[in-house]
Formats: C-alpha cells, sequence, structure tokens
C-alpha cells in the first residue's frame, strides 16, 4: 500500500489529462473505502498475532486465490464475448438495473455521465478496502466492481481506481506503519521502477481496445492465481494442516515464483505490443492523410 499510493497519484494525474479519470467518483469511493481498509487491516493483524506468519501467509495466498479465480474468470470471459462481438462494449446488464432504483441519496457524476444510488456505491468500495489491506490489490475488486456494478467503461474504471488507491493508501499507509509493517527502503525501491511504467501505462490505454484491458486484467489475474495456489503448501505445512515433504514444497515455490514472473511478463506483453500496433496504424493513417492531400 505504501509503494502504491504515491504511484497511484502520479497515474491518476496523467490519466486525467486523458480524460479517463472522474475525481468525484474516486474520492467518494476513497474515502469509503477508508473505512474497509480500516476493518482489514485489523482482521489481517488478529490473524498474524493468533497464527503467526505462516497463518498471515496463508490467508493471503487463499483470498489472493478465491478473489483471482472467481473475478478473473468473469472478467475474461466478458472479454473474450466482447471480442468475438466485434467490439460492442455494451454497458453490463446489473449495471443498468442499478442506475434505474432511486434510492436515496442519489450521486451524478457528470464527467461520465452517470448516476446512481450511493448504497450501491458503498459494498464496491468497502470490498475493495478490505481487500487492499489484505492482499495490496484492492484494484481486483474495485476495477470489475466499477465496470459490471457501477457501470463504467474499463478503461475509466482502471484510470478511477488510481484515485481511490491514492485516498485508501495513504490512511492505510499510515496505520500498517504504526505496526511496525511498513519497509521504507523496499517501499522506494519499487516506487522508483514502477513510476516508469506508471507513465507508460497511462500512454497505453489511450490506443489499447476497451476489452483488451480487461483481457489482460483478467489474464494476469488467472496467472497469478495459479502462482499462489502452488504457495500455499508451504504455509499449510508450517501450520501443521500438510505434510508435504520438503522437496516438493520447495519445487513448488520456485514453481509459484516463476509464474508470477510470467504473468507480470505476458501482462506487460500484451500492452506494449498493442501499443505499438495502434501506433502503428495511427501513423499509417496519417501518412495516407497527407498523401491524399
Amino acid at each position: 500500500m505504501c509503494h502504491k499510493f504515491p504511484k497511484a497519484l502520479v497515474g491518476s494525474i496523467k490519466r486525467y489529462r486523458y480524460g479517463q479519470v472522474d475525481i468525484k467518483l474516486g474520492v467518494i469511493m476513497g474515502i469509503i473505502a477508508e473505512v474497509g481498509v480500516q476493518v482489514g487491516i485489523r482482521f489481517q493483524k488478529f490473524i498474524r498475532d493468533t497464527w503467526g506468519d505462516a497463518g498471515s501467509n496463508l490467508y493471503v495466498s487463499v483470498a489472493f486465490v478465491a478473489v483471482l479465480v472467481v473475478v478473473g474468470s468473469f472478467v475474461m470471459r466478458d472479454a473474450i464475448k466482447i471480442m468475438k462481438s466485434g467490439g460492442d462494449t455494451s454497458k453490463p446488464v446489473l449495471a443498468k438495473k442499478l442506475q434505474k432504483i432511486e434510492l436515496w441519496p442519489m450521486i451524478t457524476f457528470k464527467r461520465i455521465n452517470l448516476r446512481i444510488s450511493f448504497w450501491f456505491l458503498a459494498p464496491v468500495a468497502l470490498a475493495t478496502g478490505m481487500l487492499a489491506a489484505t492482499i495490496a490489490v484492492g484494484g481486483f475488486i474495485g476495477v470489475p466492481g466499477l465496470m459490471y456494478v457501477i457501470g463504467v467503461t474499463s478503461i475509466v474504471a482502471s484510470a478511477t481506481e488510481l484515485v481511490i488507491a491514492f485516498v485508501m493508501g495513504l490512511g492505510g499507509t499510515l496505520l500498517w506503519a504504526y505496526y511496525g509493517m511498513v519497509d521504507i527502503r523496499l517501499t522506494l525501491l519499487i516506487l522508483a521502477g514502477s513510476l516508469f511504467g506508471v507513465q507508460l501505462g497511462a500512454i497505453g490505454t489511450t490506443y489499447v481496445k476497451d476489452y483488451m484491458v480487461k483481457f489482460v486484467m483478467a489474464t494476469i489475474m488467472l496467472i497469478v492465481a495459479v502462482s499462489r495456489f502452488l504457495a500455499m503448501p508451504k504455509y499449510m505445512n508450517q501450520l501443521d494442516i500438510t505434510h508435504i515433504a520438503n522437496s516438493n514444497v520447495a519445487l513448488m515455490s520456485k514453481i509459484s515464483y516463476g509464474i508470477m514472473v510470467i504473468a507480470l511478463l505476458v501482462g506487460a506483453f500484451i500492452i506494449l505490443y498493442n501499443l505499438f500496433k495502434a501506433r502503428s496504424q495511427e501513423k499509417r493513417a496519417y501518412a495516407a492523410a497527407a498523401s491524399e492531400a
């Protein structure tokens, strides 16, 4: 959370300039998500105090796998459906129904032409905060929630989630730091490298198609789910839940790490490939227009 919230600030400013961010939506959901963060941190601390590091690690891994498999499968199915339909990105049925329900207080977001009840925003924001406090990636719930429950496009969802991440990450970081769980040196190292990726990602979203964002997100989710699943036996052994041979556990841990690296590379490759492809098509279109003129 500590390395993500300043990175989220930079990314949200960059993508706001491209017209992809609804600040009002991000701030409202970020404040609500902060409540979820506080609850999640205390629950995480309770698990660690009760079952130690192994129990905490197992809890994080189980949460990772459960959320990533369920949400990733849903988003992947939706992305494939859109690709087969030729890029038709109509608003999800659930979001359409929720936007028609007049349940006070109603909130209007003029920038994205959306009006919805506060009581439909709150559960998505709370879940985002609790997940952020647990596995530090609330966007795995926040982005799909914004798309399928609130009804915004995947581009706006991924951009606005950065505002949510900044708001809830700032408060969450302060509380985690109070418990002595933040390593500033490690945070700065990760932040230094990721700021470049944030700039590149912001540019990429202006060229990559809406359904491709969903496809990349789902692909990474499902690959990472496999990685975390293979890491679970190590923690289960430490808690005496299972008694798998140490050599097998060590092998699964290595495979888990390798799969995690593959997930990052696959996601980066898909985005960069589509970015350069779109740029090439744009240049050819400009060249053709210039020759005709």
